[in-house]
């Protein structure tokens, strides 16, 4: 009975000790990294390279067996980073980097290492999520479908998505002035987004992500912000209204207006064109398409009214209206008198002569008598 006993417990013991012996908590691993790379493509240093080396930071996290229990938790844009530098890039300096070779080697290793494994991609250029939340959700979900679709192409399979996920509770230092001009600079982009279909403004839209990321400190928040302005400008510059000074000399004129397009694709917008007075008279433009990389003139009616100079403000917008890049200023000289105010003017004119002649013949009148 007692050997009963000890057997029966045994079993016991064995049952409940063995699943938690045999149950494996999966490993987590995280690899995210502070952008090297500028909003022009340039690498602003070569540091980058030396953590992808075996025995630096990103590369002692991939240089390791493989394990089923492994999740992986990749910020896409790292990883975009590293698939430049597989071919030769350049550094701000003007020199050619060095660690193309590293570069290939390590994606090709990260791309076997998870091959066995769940690999999540965090938002494009691993943002604070709140602060993203805060300032623009809609775009939050732009980062994270980016993110996905670079991350899957980049590690030639189908990756998952977890927004709930925060690898780090470290939070985005960025000051005041630094989320308006990100704010600013996000909508001017997204204003193109509307009418341009470009992957390289859909890539540049995706990096304004890393401005939000808990790992700048601060003089890489300061250098960021700079970069993206001059980035953003000469963005929204590749779709343009000419500006122009005119000299008018007819009441109806049509003035030519120069529209350009440096996106690889056809564009149509619309051209609102607003006069700063009462002076000039001109209607809307509709649906203009302009064609991949070209400059197209359109012609703009004017009707002159008075005479002076006038301001036309040109903004291309959308079909709903809403603005799309800079306005163009048209600066208007109007030496011309619409026939209405000369008919005016020269009817005055003879009535203040004939009552000058009838004053007159009553003087000679008087002074006769």
């Amino acid at each position: 009975m007692k050997k009963l006993f000890t057997f029966l417990i045994t079993i016991l013991f064995i049952g409940i000790t063995v699943p938690s012996a045999t149950a494996v908590e999966n490993e987590i691993v995280v690899i995210t990294e502070t952008t090297h790379r500028n909003f022009d493509g340039l690498f602003r240093d070569d540091l980058l390279a030396q953590s992808l080396a075996p025995t630096g930071r990103l590369g002692e996290l991939i240089y390791v067996p493989i394990k089923t229990n492994r999740i992986w938790v990749i910020d896409p844009a790292l990883v975009d980073e590293v698939t430049a530098m597989t071919n030769k890039y350049s550094l701000v300096n003007k020199t050619p980097g060095v660690g193309s070779d590293i570069a290939l080697s390590w994606i090709t290793q990260l791309r076997y290492v998870t091959s066995r494994n769940q690999v999540i991609a965090l938002a494009y250029g691993n943002p604070d999520i709140k602060l993203a939340k805060r300032l623009a959700p809609s775009e939050l979900k732009m980062y994270f479908s980016y993110g996905n679709e670079s991350l899957s192409k980049n590690l030639i399979r189908l990756v998952s998505t977890r927004p709930s996920f925060t690898p780090t509770k470290t939070v985005s230092r960025l000051n005041n002035s630094q989320r308006i001009s990100y704010t600013k600079n996000r909508q001017r982009l997204t204003e193109l987004s509307r009418v341009v279909e470009d992957a390289e403004l859909k890539a540049l839209r995706a990096k304004l992500a890393i401005l939000l990321s808990p790992s700048l400190n601060r003089e890489n928040r300061n250098y960021f912000s700079l970069q993206a302005i001059k980035a953003v400008k000469n963005e929204v510059g590749k779709l343009s209204v000419n500006e122009g000074k005119y000299r008018l000399t007819s009441a109806q004129v049509k003035v030519p207006v120069t529209v350009t397009n440096k996106y690889p694709v056809p564009v149509t917008v619309d051209l609102w064109l607003t006069p700063d007075n009462f002076k000039v008279y001109t209607p809307n433009i509709r649906e203009i398409t302009i064609a991949a990389n070209s400059k197209l003139q359109l012609s703009m009616d004017v009707s002159v009214v008075a005479p002076g100079n006038t301001t036309i403000e040109a903004q291309l917008t959308d079909s709903k209206g809403n603005d799309v890049g800079e306005s163009a200023m048209l600066s208007l000289n109007l030496t011309v008198i619409d026939s209405r105010v000369a008919w005016f003017t020269t009817g005055a004119a003879i009535i203040l002569f004939l009552a000058a002649v009838a004053q007159s013949v009553r003087r000679i009148r008087r002074s006769k008598k």
